[in-house]
């Protein structure tokens, strides 16, 4: 089976990630795709933004639930950290030899690939799908034209900091998010100023 893993902290998951999930599985290119919610950084993260793991996973669940083979995953958590893409990878081929991974990945995270921990394994060993973000050029070099591929998507300009700011100044972002993350943000009184 091809598996498509999409990764991200999704603090919160956003209308944008739907869209790039919903058509990456209808496009073909993967049998499943597994929204793979990451562990979140303490060096990273801003204290008063820090949103619990549990409630990034659920709000991801929410949007995958109705996607069919699109999947949560919370295999990160159990990993060692911080875990690097090429230890997932590793670990995932590990538990599921069968299986073949494809990486989803934006195109602004391909333009610095190549400082990415171990990229020359990951390009060995897995499949790379880039999605288009607007303001970045994709070039895939011809030796690597069999494992790494764009996906044909459309470019949607919409990020989770956007998401938190509009929220923290008190900010609606009906429609940024699906409705019922939205319900569960407003119910636990997620992102906002403290």
């Amino acid at each position: 089976m091809r598996i498509g893993i999409f990764g991200g902290s999704f603090d919160p998951i956003h209308s944008g990630h739907a869209i790039i999930a919903h058509h990456i599985i209808t496009s073909g290119v993967v049998d499943q795709l597994w929204l793979m919610v990451s562990p979140q950084n303490p060096l990273k993260v801003d204290k008063k933004q820090q949103v619990a793991d549990t409630d990034r996973l659920r709000m991801v669940e929410m949007v995958t639930r109705p996607l069919e083979g699109v999947e949560t995953s919370a295999f990160e958590f159990s990993m060692p950290k911080p875990s690097y893409t090429i230890d997932t990878l590793n670990a995932l081929q590990e538990k599921f030899p069968d299986d073949e991974f494809y990486l989803v990945i934006g195109a602004d995270n391909w333009e610095v690939f190549g400082k990415w921990r171990n990229s020359a394994e990951i390009l060995a060993k897995y499949h790379i799908l880039i999605y288009p973000r607007l303001g970045y050029e994709v070039n895939i070099p011809d030796e690597m034209q069999e494992r790494v591929s764009l996906v044909d998507a459309p470019i949607i300009e919409l990020s989770s900091t956007l998401v938190r700011e509009r929220l923290a100044h008190g900010k609606s972002v009906r429609y940024y998010v699906p409705d019922e993350v939205l319900q569960y943000i407003e119910r636990k009184h997620l992102y906002v100023n403290r």
